[in-house]
């Protein structure tokens, strides 16, 4: 078994180009380290072997530690994803990738989340230099954290984009709700949008921003509890109109508790 082993190891290290993917396919170990040596492998047999999440930790290892073979692109992008790849390298690669490759990544299932979480993090501080095509493309299609930092900018184009996004989770709504420096046409255009507007933690959370049209203050007020009402009237940050509004909508909600008492 071991002769065989041996001379199946030999066998990768010097087939022919047409015979690699057959030693791929076998996933076995030392064939595959074998197979790295050969130099009739090419950038496609990396990913071939790369896509194949049970190979041990090994294969990955050996692979990023050739310098020509991660000056891919196609290669730090798939060594990234591989859940055997080691952590400290996968870190070390997701910061080298181009911005799409890092979109892709972040919304791979199969990327492990601290992985995953990096890729978002890396685009989010690349967000303010991206060309406004991209930035666009992104805020259409960006994983929720990236489409909530572009909503955050408030670029006009980008904002109605985003809002649309299929990543976008209420989570970063509310982020950028409850930021300060988020643009008044930000907060106006969630207050009027069809799917967020109508979202109750959103609307509370709208309550509390100042940059938020009197219109749908008063649209609002009706749906909201009575205990949220009561912290939201107090908080300092809201305008005397809508704090005005508030008070009136306690006033007509005690009114009408005491008459139905009576």
């Amino acid at each position: 078994m071991a002769d065989t082993s041996s001379a199946r190891t030999g066998e990768a290290r010097a087939s022919a180009i047409e015979d690699i993917p057959s030693f791929v396919a076998e996933g076995n170990e030392d064939t595959l380290l074998a197979l790295l040596e050969n130099p009739a492998i090419e950038e496609r047999h990396l990913v071939m072997i790369l896509q194949r999440y049970d190979i041990p930790a090994s294969v990955p290892t050996a692979i990023a530690a050739k310098v020509k073979w991660i000056a891919s692109e196609s290669v730090r992008l798939h060594l990234a994803t591989n859940p055997k790849t080691p952590r400290r390298t996968a870190l070390t690669l997701v910061r080298q990738l181009y911005l799409f490759d890092l979109v892709r990544l972040s919304l791979l299932p199969s990327t492990p989340a601290e992985i995953k979480r990096l890729a978002e993090e890396v685009i989010i501080t690349r967000v303010p230099q991206i060309p406004i095509g991209e930035k666009l493309t992104l805020a259409r299609r960006g994983p929720s954290r990236v489409a909530g930092a572009i909503l955050a900018e408030g670029h006009v184009q980008a904002v109605k984009l985003a809002l649309a996004n299929a990543f976008l989770s209420e989570g970063q709504v509310l982020k950028v709700i409850a930021n300060p420096a988020t643009p008044a046409r930000v907060i106006s255009a969630i207050a009027q949008h069809p799917k967020w507007s109508i979202q109750y933690n959103v609307r509370v959370g709208l309550l509390r921003n100042a940059h938020t049209p009197p219109p749908s203050v008063l649209a609002f007020l009706p749906n909201i509890t009575l205990r949220d009402l009561r912290d939201v009237v107090v908080l300092e940050n809201i305008p005397v109109h809508a704090k005005r509004y508030m008070e009136k909508e306690l006033a007509r909600r005690q009114g009408s508790a005491a008459n139905e008492s009576r």
